[in-house]
């Protein structure tokens, strides 16, 4: 199976048991992508620490204002993305630069050079030539980034018109990705700018949003270098796609974990999900005689969770037990 394939089973797997069906999952997973984002350039603020920032305007004790306002400032981005996706507005230059501001809005700045003033707060393009690193390559120079922009924004409409599998949709929204942070527009800013882009594609092509992990930030860093040196996007395409396969196992996994915790039974395709509750009291009436760990290895949960869902069930009144714990029975009332 190629890296593709799996992704798309994972994809399969991922709707199948509804993960992406949960009370207020595309809030949370947007607050996941947010931090993953910031994370990678820098922020120290937790998932945890953005839910209460977000939702409740607590900031986190110790953390930098400006790494809080970093992520304040993405959340907004991405609202505004989302909103032009869902109406599948084209990408031009003075959107990009819309969302520059955004995302730039509270920690950017302005710069003075010969040619005049301009603000990476204001999603400014820059005018100043940039280098990737300390003796990295240098980017596109800066009296070219109008032109390589209006010229990626052609190109990118004319590519997400097209009819395409959704692994093709994956790949335009990489590569997008790629095209955007080569081009580096902005002073800074690129990195979110070009990630909120390649989400903002996948948002309109009702893909799951990929992330790319903080934990990763090395690897992605390199694959971004590799691809440039190479000039073969199928290096970056590659790493992405290995980033997919990565979350979308730690969600099935993490989503599983919390089913078998709660008592919850996965049904496979096509068939009705069933909780535990129901199927304990099925097995009882038919098997009285069951233990607690017999009723764990049929239904596929701990026997732990087992032994929770007979008291409960017993304290409502639902059953009852006679005899002593070995050679009793449990009666369905």
């Amino acid at each position: 199976m190629t890296k593709k394939d799996q992704v798309m089973a994972l994809i399969e797997q991922y709707k199948q048991l509804g993960i992406d069906s949960q009370i207020d999952y595309e809030k949370f997973y947007l607050y996941s992508i947010i931090t993953h984002s910031t994370a990678i350039e820098g922020s120290t603020v937790t998932e945890i620490e953005n839910q209460l920032l977000f939702d409740e305007g607590i900031t986190a004790k110790g953390k930098p204002l400006m790494e809080q306002m970093m992520n304040l400032d993405l959340k907004r981005a991405y609202e505004e993305s989302i909103r032009l996706a869902k109406s599948h507005t084209d990408i031009t230059v003075d959107i990009l630069k819309s969302l520059s501001h955004l995302v730039m809005q509270n920690t950017g700045s302005t710069y003075k050079t010969a040619l005049g003033d301009f603000s990476s707060a204001n999603g400014d393009l820059r005018m100043v030539n940039v280098t990737a690193g300390v003796g990295g390559r240098s980017y596109l120079s800066y009296q070219k980034v109008p032109a390589k922009l209006l010229e990626f924004c052609d190109w990118l409409n004319t590519q997400r018109r097209r009819p395409m599998s959704p692994t093709e949709r994956y790949d335009l929204s990489f590569e997008a990705h790629y095209r955007l942070v080569t081009i580096h527009p902005w002073v800074d800013g690129n990195g979110r700018m070009a990630r909120l882009l390649m989400n903002h594609l996948q948002f309109e092509f009702g893909l799951i949003p990929a992330k790319v992990l903080k934990e990763d930030k090395g690897d992605y860093i390199n694959s971004l270098i590799e691809t440039r040196e190479a000039d073969e996007i199928s290096v970056f395409l590659e790493f992405m796609t290995g980033e997919m396969i990565k979350t979308l196992s730690a969600d099935i996994e993490a989503f599983l974990k919390s089913m078998e915790e709660s008592g919850e039974i996965i049904r496979p395709i096509g068939e009705k999900k069933q909780n535990s509750r129901e199927k304990i009291l099925q097995l009882l009436k038919d098997h009285p005689n069951y233990s607690a760990r017999k009723l764990a290895e049929i239904i596929g949960i701990t026997p732990k969770a087992i032994e929770k869902h007979l008291a409960k069930l017993k304290s409502d009144g639902l059953i009852k037990r006679e005899g002593p714990d070995k050679g009793g029975s449990w009666i369905v009332l």
